[in-house]
């Protein structure tokens, strides 16, 4: 049994899985309405916040699974990358929470743990049934069987959040996975972009379930807003679409929004709002699967919080020539079971840290 414990940005969260995988618990605490007033995380509250949330966050966690502290074998936790205030809470508690049970401490990259969302299953039903936590098109099964069925080739991963958007390529090696690095941003996350172009035309904090809110009031016609190819590379660009959706809200005069105008101009909102995001999901998807066909891979694997967006996932869904697996929604945003389920695989293949286990801001995957 796994303890993960995730502190990266601004969600306290905990979560336990079995040697299977199987999530037995898995308990958020978000801070969403706490920043939205301030129209975007700012740290230091953050990291106050998580040193409040995390004693019952873990407590719940345990509680939900019906374990005591004696009965985990390991406590893994985030140690980068992320904001280092709230990054300090969690390896903190974690550290002295190995330190009075005994157990060992293992760090875990916060990506890789996205990545490993698509491993989690849930725990077996009174019929002793396994009910599978990813969602993988044509086959599904989570993404360990799909790629231990099929040989072993590699996936191509699109983590995308509101601090990273990377695609990596995950291959299975032996008993453990390796990681490397094929393309990422220049610039704004993609998650990042969402929150930008929310606050340019007046929706609130967070603007991924903001905008894709508007767009489904939208017309089923809109003037298309630019994409930022970069071709000839894997890499994104989403800070010139940031630009264009202000400087058309400007033209349309709705930025910056007040509340003379705010009724009436429901629909100009809603266009750029479906503009906006039809330009992120057609980036995203076409650069995924190009990368996808050009490793060999034998399937894609859309996770992070952008991952949650109902558009994205039902677009790469339908557009991929290879199976897709992702996590159902609660598995997309930062949890504590993604945590456990990385901290299993480095169990599992031996490793172990220091109670000197520092914090890394801007740790890398792969």
């Amino acid at each position: 049994m796994i303890l993960g414990i995730e502190t990266s940005c601004d969600e306290t969260a905990a979560g336990i899985v079995d040697s299977a995988g199987r999530m037995f618990a898995n308990v958020v605490a978000s801070q969403a309405d706490i920043h939205a007033r301030y129209g975007g995380i700012v740290p230091e509250v953050a990291s106050r916040q998580h040193i409040r949330d995390i004693s019952p966050v873990v407590r719940a966690a345990l509680e939900d699974a019906r374990l005591d502290w004696s009965d985990l074998d390991a406590i893994a936790v985030t140690n980068g990358p992320g904001l280092a205030g709230s990054l300090m809470v969690g390896v903190n508690y974690a550290k002295g929470a190995a330190a009075v049970t005994g157990k060992p401490l293992i760090g875990v990259n916060h990506l890789v743990g996205h990545v490993m969302a698509a491993f989690i299953r849930q725990p077996s039903d009174s019929n002793g049934s396994t009910h599978e936590a990813g969602i993988v098109t044509d086959t599904h099964l989570p993404l360990a069987e799909a790629l231990h069925r099929i040989g072993g080739a590699p996936a191509m991963c699109l983590i995308v959040s509101g601090g990273h958007t990377e695609l990596v390529l995950a291959e299975r090696n032996g008993s453990s996975l390796s990681f490397q690095l094929v393309g990422e941003t220049r610039d704004d996350a993609a998650g990042e972009a969402f929150d930008k172009a929310a606050r340019a035309i007046g929706l609130p904090y967070p603007g991924g379930p903001e905008i894709q809110r508007a767009a489904e009031n939208a017309d089923d016609e809109v003037i298309p807003l630019p994409r930022a190819w970069i071709r000839g590379t894997h890499e994104f660009s989403f800070s010139g679409l940031k630009t264009a959706v202000l400087n058309r809200a400007r033209a349309e005069g709705i930025y910056p929004r007040s509340e003379s105008n705010r009724t009436a101009d429901e629909n100009k909102v809603a266009n750029i709002a479906k503009a906006f995001q039809d330009s992120v999901v057609d980036v995203l998807v076409t650069k995924t699967i190009s990368a996808a066909i050009e490793f060999d891979c034998s399937a894609i694997v859309l996770v992070g919080g952008v991952a949650a967006n109902r558009p994205l996932r039902e677009t790469m869904q339908s557009k991929s020539p290879l199976p897709v697996v992702t996590p159902p929604i609660p598995l997309c945003t930062d949890n504590g079971a993604m945590i456990a389920r990385a901290g299993l695989e480095r169990y599992q293949n031996g490793a172990r840290d220091a109670y000197d286990l520092d914090v890394i801001p801007s740790l890398r995957i792969g």
